[in-house]
């Protein structure tokens, strides 16, 4: 026993990583024998961006800590964003209630129930006007979590900038608009794949020359993580619908130049620390060689995987909701250390209801703790050279290339996505997590350990449920107010551009500029597109 190494003894105690790779009780120089750091890292700001997208990261400056928030009515949200202003985000995060999200009207039979509950009702450019009532929108960078409608909202929030005297040009943030992910693990569509991929490729080439500096897609991976993705998965399937958007692009004659540098992507970030580290590490380095390799792109921003991410909701416990600010504070961590761009750390009492002001608050006084109270800004990519996560980084990229292949062979995202590939492998992964779980196999703090016989009185936030019928009186005035000759002619035209090949948003935006509403520009659109049934709804 006297002779045994340190690694003889934990032989046989190996884990698993959340992808299922092995994760080796010790990590040391064996684990890197074949690995070329030129390659592999480079330098930071340097193809091909593993150790980050830019020269100094946030030597220089912090990531934008961009809070999402929305709820009730316009004008409640509006006093939200106020008070996240105040306490030091740099940018707004807007969430969209569910008729919203799925381009209905809050009068329409559909959205009884669901106005303003998990995200503001925004129905036409007046609510919009009222959203941002007092903010700075030259100055505020704005992300909507919008996919389906994202190209009617980004249209009146410019309106709604070109009011106050603000040109598009000066105009910054992103839309998510990432509806092929909707088909895999999320369920807000509304048109067919076809016909969602062309408002997509609408919206590069309106924005290239009308709002040259907004990000005009958020491809995202959250939503695949938050339905049970594992690291690998979430990446790959995310990385395979952005090879979908950019073929998409470049077949409607786009030069990949021209639009790549304006993409940027999301994800989660969970608590498996180290894992989640290499994955962004690792997301990086595929997506630069795929814009270098596959597409040709010459420019070295059409390289860059700029990302947004958001701590893992899914991981929230409605039990004992205090520790989940110790699960937020890793999970930003986890971020902050894998070279994210922009971060939104959950409210501790998300798992119970919409967040509170004080909790809202607390999430931002979490990251700002992060950047201005530890000292992982004062250098680049600490990680770099690590034994454990220069080696988790070629592991991840590994498998995730795999099932980017297995994707490919399928005939690429769209196909794979139709015949489901996509979300049957995510829910297996889901289905073995709620197992692992239940089992007690997986340690879940206050939920199946470490519980308490009686949990704390807490008082939620709860929406006005007079909302409804606020949204609606508002509605009829519209109509009632409006020209509505205007409207009908307007919606004509965009129809005909529907069916043509037009640039849509040209006519949408006059429309809305007529004051048409979200529901009635999406029905104009299912009209001439028709609306989307998933096989597994037959």
């Amino acid at each position: 026993m006297a002779d045994e190494t340190v690694s003889d003894t934990l032989v046989g105690m190996a884990s698993f990583t959340e992808s299922g790779l092995p994760f080796d009780p010790v990590y040391g120089p064996q684990a890197l024998e074949d690995w070329d750091p030129a390659a592999q890292l480079g330098q930071p700001g340097e193809f091909p961006y593993t150790r980050g997208v830019y020269p100094s990261m946030y030597t220089g400056r912090p990531w934008t800590m961009r809070q999402y928030a929305g709820f009730g009515t316009a004008a409640e949200s509006n006093r939200r964003y106020h008070d996240l202003i105040k306490a030091g985000t740099a940018g707004l995060s807007v969430a969209f209630d569910l008729p919203t999200q799925m381009g209905y009207d809050s009068d329409h039979k559909l959205a009884s129930g669901e106005v303003g509950k998990v995200g503001v009702a925004i129905d036409s450019v007046d609510d919009m006007e009222v959203l941002f009532n007092g903010i700075p929108l030259d100055k505020v960078s704005t992300s909507m979590t919008i996919n389906a409608p994202a190209s009617t909202l980004l249209l009146m929030y410019q309106l709604v900038a070109e009011k106050n005297g603000i040109p598009g040009s000066v105009l910054t943030g992103t839309i998510q608009n990432d509806v092929l992910k909707e088909y895999i693990a999320r369920g807000t569509y509304i048109y067919p794949p076809g016909s969602s991929i062309r408002l997509i490729t609408d919206i590069f080439k309106y924005c290239q020359s009308d709002l040259p500096k907004w990000n005009t897609i958020s491809i995202s991976g959250y939503h695949m993580a938050e339905a049970g993705a594992t690291p690998a998965q979430e990446i790959a399937f995310t990385l395979a619908d952005g090879i979908a958007y950019v073929q998409a692009a470049i077949d409607a004659g786009q030069d990949v130049d021209d639009f790549a540098p304006r993409l940027a992507f999301f994800f989660v970030s969970r608590t498996s620390f180290l894992e989640e580290v290499a994955k962004f590490r690792a997301a990086r380095r595929i997506w630069a060689r795929i814009m270098k390799e596959k597409f040709g792109a010459k420019n070295p921003k059409s390289m860059m995987l700029r990302f947004h991410t958001q701590t893992a909701g899914v991981q929230l416990t409605a039990q004992q909701p205090e520790v989940n600010l110790v699960r937020v504070a890793v999970q930003g961590l986890a971020a902050v250390m894998g070279g994210t761009q922009s971060l939104h750390t959950n409210s501790f009492d998300e798992a119970i209801a919409l967040p509170t002001e004080k909790a809202a608050r607390l999430a931002l006084r979490t990251q700002q703790v992060l950047a201005y109270e530890t000292d992982v800004t004062k250098t680049v990519d600490p990680f770099a050279g690590s034994y454990v996560v220069e080696s988790l980084t070629d592991e991840v990229e590994e498998a995730a290339l795999e099932l980017m292949q297995r994707v490919e062979d399928l005939g690429g995202s769209v196909a794979a996505i139709e015949q489901g590939f996509q979300k049957s492998e995510i829910e297996r992964s889901a289905y073995r997590i709620a197992l692992e779980i239940d089992d007690g196999e997986r340690t879940v703090v206050g939920v199946n350990k470490y519980t308490v016989e009686e949990e704390d009185k807490y008082e939620p936030l709860r929406v006005d449920p007079t909302i409804e019928a606020q949204q609606c009186e508002r509605l009829a005035k519209l109509r009632a107010d409006r020209d509505n000759a205007e409207v009908s002619r307007q919606l004509d035209s965009l129809r005909r551009a529907a069916e043509g090949t037009e640039n849509c948003l040209y006519p949408m935006k006059e429309a809305l500029r007529a004051r048409a509403t979200g529901g009635e520009v999406a029905d104009a659109l299912r009209e001439v597109w028709g609306q989307y049934d998933p096989p597994d709804a037959f």
